[in-house]
């Protein structure tokens, strides 16, 4: 098992990165959060690695620290999860977030994950439910109050937003709101209207 890769980045592309190593080019795929922790290209990264080892070949997963791929190993734990759509969550959702969304179980922010369906969301967090503890670093919601949230979702669906992007910018932006007015004016100041 390769635990981590140290080298120069020498491409970057969206949902992967080829570092050099001993001059031996590894192309390992990362979720949005790593690629946009990582330096610019031909500067030095260190990885933590996962090497998912299938029939049809052999794929690297890099993460920029080790929370990350600690939370990753515990997606793919799950029965229904691959890597490639943990992935998929960690790019989506920051880890402070799912860690506070397993806490509380709360599947509609899970299902604003692209692919991560109903019954697979609520099958992750009753899984990962023991194994997932909020931290320090976990906020814990008592400033969102996510009737507040759910009222301003469908007030964005209503004026056109797709239902999971509503219910993220909605979730996003709803710290420090008192109202539901306010959560709708601080994300469509976010998007520019």
């Amino acid at each position: 098992m390769i635990n981590f890769i140290e080298g120069k980045i020498v491409d970057k592309q969206e949902g992967y990165v080829v570092i050099e190593n001993n001059q031996i080019g590894y192309e390992i795929y990362v979720s949005n959060f790593t690629q946009n922790n990582l330096v610019y290209q031909n500067e030095y990264a260190k990885l933590y690695t996962y090497m998912s080892v299938r029939e049809d070949g052999i794929t690297l997963y890099g993460f920029a620290t080790k929370e990350e791929k600690d939370m990753f190993l515990k997606l793919i734990s799950v029965s229904g999860i691959g890597p490639k759509m943990a992935i998929g969550i960690l790019s989506n959702i920051s880890i402070v977030d799912l860690t506070n969304a397993i806490f509380r179980q709360d599947v509609k922010m899970l299902c604003t994950v692209k692919g991560l369906g109903k019954k697979t969301a609520e099958r992750l967090l009753v899984e990962l439910k023991d194994k997932t503890l909020p931290t320090t670093n976990v906020v814990q919601d008592t400033e969102t109050n996510m009737s507040y949230v759910d009222e301003a979702t469908d007030a964005l669906v209503s004026l056109g937003v797709g239902k999971n992007e509503a219910y993220r910018l909605a979730r996003e932006n709803a710290k420090d709101c008192a109202t539901v007015e306010e959560i709708i004016t601080k994300v469509l100041r976010g998007m520019g209207n």
